[in-house]
């Protein structure tokens, strides 16, 4: 029997990876089984289960693709690093364009996908937990990136500019995050359901400027 390269190995387990991708953006990664990806990949069964031993062990791999692809870091440090803290509400707005551009450029499938392991997350935590263990600090979601950044800087600017914000910043960063999400949910929903209520009503630029406003009043309270 010839000896599998460590080429061909990679290439099958991207196909897979690929493969889970595409059913996980047409149905709810809650009704996902192996079986459906086993079929989209066109494999058999012992093909696939030669790399992954379950679906859980596939969809740690598939988040950490698109964790890695996704990252935010450098476009954040750019932003940040540009201006000084006494152009805090420049870096505010910038980070906000930023993060519309990052939406429309991560594309509807995979908008989808995060929206539905977040409905994972929530009908059964300790799997997911479970999948996040095995997932390194280096792989995290890029959403982590944007609480640490953003929570130094405000922190900063705070203490630079004597600034009273009437929250704390713990506060502001999960308003930021928990309306991040709003927009990313409205988002998908106006492109995926076609209702007259929906439609237009989810411009990226549009939400996350008003984001942009509301963090600039929190932070600058008085």
């Amino acid at each position: 029997m010839p000896k599998v390269t460590d080429e061909y190995y990679e290439k099958k387990k991207q196909e897979i990876i690929d493969a889970a991708y595409r059913v996980c953006a047409r149905k709810p990664v809650t009704s996902v089984e192996m079986k459906d990806v086993i079929a989209e990949t066109g494999f058999s069964h012992g093909v696939v289960y030669r790399y992954y031993k379950n679906l859980d062990d596939l969809l740690r791999d598939l988040v950490i693709r698109i964790n890695r692809n996704n990252r935010m870091s450098e476009r954040l440090n750019d932003i940040v690093k540009g201006q000084g803290a006494c152009e805090w509400r420049s870096v505010i707005r910038n980070v906000c364009s930023m993060l519309a551009d990052y939406l429309k450029e991560a594309g509807i499938d995979l908008l989808k996908i995060s929206n539905y392991c977040d409905m994972l997350a929530m009908s059964d935590p300790k799997r997911v937990n479970e999948i996040a263990g095995k997932i390194g600090k280096e792989d995290g979601s890029p959403l982590l990136e944007l609480v640490s950044v953003m929570a130094g800087y405000l922190s900063e600017a705070i203490t630079e500019n004597s600034l009273k914000p009437k929250h704390s910043i713990e506060e502001i960063i999960q308003f930021f995050i928990a309306s991040y999400h709003g927009i990313q949910t409205g988002y998908v929903l106006s492109n995926c359901y076609e209702a007259e209520q929906l439609q237009g009503k989810y411009d990226p630029e549009q939400m996350f400027s008003c984001l942009a406003d509301a963090v600039i009043s929190m932070m600058d309270a008085g």
